[in-house]
């Protein structure tokens, strides 16, 4: 309320606002930006993994059965020197089960994860013994470890 002469008392006129100032549609869109930034970022860099940490989970949950490295060989699993990119049921020097052999499957992040998840339901009939790994940040880094070895 505004006072005028003799005493009245009279509403303060306010401009008509149907929009949110300039500034507020700014924020908003920086916020958001950032926001979708900083989940775009944390999603890559978490798919990415750790290889020294995945280096610490192969020989716990893998190397049982697998290995890696310049002197890799078979053993009761296939060496999984370059398996990324590789169709499964093809590393030298191990024997396949049929299953495996004739699966389809070409090794890739995806089919990786979907297979450690659980073996047996993307290849019924794997002779592979292992119950499955659901922590996707182990599972990340595992891959990031088996990445760096291509050959």
């Amino acid at each position: 309320m505004a006072l005028t002469g003799k005493n009245k008392m009279l509403p303060l006129r306010r401009p008509m606002q149907t929009d949110p100032e300039p500034s507020m549609k700014n924020t908003a869109a920086l916020s958001l930006a950032v926001i979708l930034g900083t989940s775009l970022f944390t999603t890559l860099s978490h798919a990415a993994g750790d290889p020294e940490a995945g280096a610490k989970i192969f020989p716990r949950l893998c190397g049982g059965c697998h290995q890696v490295g310049e002197s890799a060989r078979p053993g009761f699993g296939p060496q999984l020197n370059g398996i990324i990119g590789r169709p499964a049921g093809t590393s030298a020097n191990y024997v396949y089960s049929d299953a495996m052999k004739n699966s389809g499957v070409t090794w890739d992040r995806e089919t990786l994860i979907a297979y450690l998840k659980d073996p047996k339901g993307v290849v019924p009939g794997t002779r592979m013994i292992f119950w499955g790994l659901s922590d996707e940040e182990k599972l990340d880094n595992l891959l990031a470890y088996l990445q760096t070895f291509t050959q």
